[in-house]
């Protein structure tokens, strides 16, 4: 089956400037959602004249990209800023990076995850819907804290399967609602394939990177088990870290592919290729035929433009391991992966998204 979509993007856009002093002022529910609202319904406007034939709110309404979870469930405890060592161009920057939250109790949600967002955006009928969520991985591995964390689940695969209900609920919901392209974004498969963070994963929680992988595949089939239906994409983003224009893993996909592209029971596969830490392409032999790459070619980390030609030229490479007709292209992970947003302003967003859909148009001759 033909990609559906030539030209792509990861979902999140850089917040505009009054929406950002309005969280940061804490101004009331109401004056907030409408504020929210405007500014959603401008960034949808931008996608349409861009010629983008798929529409996300941006995630203005998050703080962060999986923000939607925090705020549906009970039993997190609110963050505190860890030490990390991000990447950047320039190499390391030790910093503080907030960690979300801590498990403190039995996980109970209280509400759907993204219901009044998909909502707002049928209701303005824009065209054709993504919603994103995060995986169900994405939280023991940043939540879970030994001498807090295990007095409530012995460890961390038994708070993953606690949130495998959860994801699965909301994907099957938002089916329900008539989404078009409901994507996981799933940044932890990064820690599989760089060396320092599998050995992160054996020290820290005492499991197998391997089976720790295989681990993780199972749940995110468990939340897309029994979703699909016609006319629906169910995809998968991966990337290796995006706050503020930095990144903390480095590696191709060669380690993970086999088992990555042949279990994982998607539509399409999201991977970033923006630069040569991502490694090559070869590991996109093991995709299964009518499956689709959307391939991550332009930065959404640095003002620098992409050539519309030399991007055509990586497409035509990538078509050795994958058919031209199941490739697609996108910036390599969202614009505000976190509300702060990329080291860019909303002229040069809106600048690479447009690249993205000359080239698709240069290419396939269509977005």
């Amino acid at each position: 089956m033909a990609a559906k979509y030539r030209a792509d993007h990861i979902g999140s856009l850089l917040r505009p400037a009054e929406l950002l002093q309005a969280r940061s002022e804490q101004i009331g529910y109401a004056q907030l959602n409408a504020l929210e609202d405007k500014h959603i319904l401008q960034a949808v406007e931008r996608q349409k004249e861009l010629g983008l034939k798929i529409f996300t709110d941006g995630e203005f309404r998050r703080g962060n990209f999986m923000s939607d979870f925090n705020d549906a469930v009970e039993g997190i405890e609110a963050g505190v800023a860890v030490p990390r060592t991000w990447q950047t161009g320039s190499g390391p920057s030790p910093r503080p990076s907030m960690v979300p939250g801590t498990v403190v109790g039995k996980i109970k949600q209280t509400r759907r995850l993204t219901e009044h967002e998909f909502a707002f955006l049928k209701q303005h009928n824009p065209g054709d819907i993504k919603v994103t969520l995060p995986t169900a991985n994405q939280f023991p591995a940043i939540y879970f804290k030994s001498g807090v964390s295990d007095k409530v689940y012995p460890d961390h695969s038994a708070f993953l399967w606690d949130i495998v209900p959860i994801i699965k609920a909301e994907i099957h919901a938002l089916s329900n609602d008539g989404a078009h392209y409901i994507q996981i974004d799933a940044p932890r498969y990064s820690y599989y394939i760089d060396p320092k963070w599998r050995n992160y994963i054996k020290s820290e929680t005492g499991v197998d990177p391997d089976r720790a992988l295989d681990e993780a595949i199972r749940a995110d089939n468990a939340c897309l088990e029994g979703a699909q239906r016609d006319g629906l994409i169910l995809a998968i983003h991966l990337c290796r870290g995006n706050n503020r224009s930095q990144w903390y893993a480095e590696g191709g996909y060669d380690a993970i592919a086999e088992k990555l592209f042949g279990q994982l029971q998607v539509d399409a596969f999201l991977l970033e290729y923006e630069s040569p830490r991502a490694g090559t392409f070869e590991p996109l032999r093991f995709v299964p035929r009518g499956k689709t790459v959307v391939l991550g070619l332009v930065s959404s980390k640095v003002v620098e433009m992409e050539s519309a030609d030399d991007l055509a030229k990586r497409v035509d490479e990538a078509s050795k391991y994958v058919p031209l007709e199941n490739l697609a292209i996108s910036p390599q992970c969202g614009f505000a992966s976190t509300m702060e947003g990329n080291l860019l302003t909303e002229a040069e967003q809106w600048q690479k998204l447009k690249l993205v859909v000359d080239t698709a148009v240069k290419v396939w001759g269509q977005a």
